[in-house]
């Protein structure tokens, strides 16, 4: 990891990490890479992600060369560990040995799991953002700083870099896409405005009346029928309703 190569594919993996505002963006898809990238520049055996985004869903994302230890490690935490610790705290948990003295202290439940599946270390970090945490991103290695190459203090700034740009991705995500939402739902409120404003136009002409006469008879109608003034409008401007139909709502209550 100290290495220029090893520092630009870091650089590259964290540009991308933000990179989130495309319209097939899939949260699911988006952690599992998440956790591979880590468990890549970590030189881990393992990561898996704990994600709530803020809501009452919990998905669990295991990454590695053995996916359903990482799947095991993660759901055995309802007990204590690493993660929920993290998550709970919103500060990151540091590198902790799997022994009696270390984890088994702290968590004897899930070290005792760890134990067995060969983990000898973990530590976890945040996913935050300010003061909101979306999630943790904990680390699984199978020896004491990693197979072959990052000491563990390294990984764990390494992966707190990695959650710190995962946090403004998701968070850039959600605002993006709230955005969308509102907008298109201006956009609908404007069309049946002018949908509404046409039809009063085109009863107004017909009728020799006043706009708020020609309103007054939408409204009615679209009561009486229970359709919404937008559907009614349009099928108005279509020619698609009886005109004696229409004359009624012209006496309908406001």
């Amino acid at each position: 990891m100290r290495d220029r190569d090893s520092e630009l594919r870091l650089a590259d993996v964290l540009v991308k990490t933000t990179d989130t505002l495309t319209d097939d963006f899939d949260l699911d898809r988006y952690l599992e890479w998440l956790a591979d990238r880590c468990t890549e520049l970590v030189d881990a055996r393992g990561v898996g992600v704990m994600y709530t985004g803020g809501d009452d869903a919990v998905r669990i994302v295991p990454c590695g060369r053995q996916r359903a230890v990482v799947r095991g490690l993660l759901e055995i935490q309802y007990l204590g560990g690493p993660c929920v610790e993290s998550f709970g705290s919103g500060q990151p948990v540091p590198p902790t040995r799997i022994c009696p003295e270390g984890a088994g202290a702290r968590w004897p439940r899930f070290a005792e799991r760890a134990g067995e599946q060969g983990v000898e270390e973990t530590y976890a970090v945040p996913i935050r953002r300010g003061g909101t945490v979306l999630g943790v991103l904990n680390i699984f290695l199978a020896a004491a700083g990693g197979r072959g190459g990052v000491p563990s203090e390294l990984g764990l700034r390494i992966a707190q870099t990695l959650a710190n740009a995962a946090a403004t991705g998701l968070h850039n995500h959600r605002t993006h896409s709230a955005y969308r939402v509102l907008s298109e739902q201006l956009q609908t409120a404007l069309d049946s405005r002018i949908h509404v404003e046409q039809a009063k136009g085109v009863l107004a002409e017909r009728w020799q009346t006043g706009m708020d006469e020609a309103f007054e008879a939408l409204r009615g109608y679209a009561r009486r029928e229970q359709q919404v003034i937008d559907l009614v409008a349009t099928q108005v401007v279509r020619g698609k309703i009886d005109e004696e139909e229409l004359r009624r709502g012209r006496s309908a209550p406001s």
